[in-house]
């Protein structure tokens, strides 16, 4: 089933950023990426102009959905966290409140312990953050300018 679409405000956005940046510059990161389940890159922080953010927010999405998988094979709810090392760059992948992917690309100038402390801080911010958009999605909007047009107010726009 796919994910809802995300809504996002700007104060929220704003306050989302800041944790990102935070988080890069306190782990020693090389960049933060906010993916949501779908594959859309939120939020980005640090050195990511090398990268290809669309294909890598993709992939990172498909990797937890596959983790995702694993985990009810092993008849666990899902793994909050995931590591790849490699020679250069290594990530660490965490689910913030089951609707964002959180994703920290660093290199041997941290370790894996100082960037998993400084997550787990974030996540608990960023979770909070996102669990109030929810709360304002959920909640009905006054005064929709969509309410008042009606289908003959759109026959009459595209007919003239």
């Amino acid at each position: 089933m796919l994910n809802p679409q995300l809504v996002m405000y700007e104060e929220e956005l704003r306050q989302i950023q800041a944790i990102a940046d935070k988080l890069q510059q306190d782990s020693r990161s090389k960049t933060i990426l906010l993916v949501d389940k779908n594959g859309q890159l939120v939020a980005s922080a640090g050195n990511h102009r090398d990268l290809d953010t669309t294909s890598l927010s993709s992939l990172v999405a498909g990797n937890v959905a596959a983790t995702g998988g694993i985990a009810k094979l092993l008849q666990e709810d899902e793994f909050a966290a995931l590591f790849h090392e490699g020679k250069g760059i290594s990530i660490h992948i965490s689910l913030v409140g089951r609707r964002i992917i959180l994703v920290v690309l660093f290199d041997k100038n941290t370790t894996q312990g100082l960037v998993r402390l400084r997550v787990r801080k974030a996540c608990i911010d960023l979770t909070r953050i996102f669990d109030e958009l929810a709360a304002k999605a959920a909640m009905p909007q006054e005064n929709n300018p969509f309410d008042e047009i009606t289908d003959e107010d759109i026959d009459n726009l595209f007919n003239d």
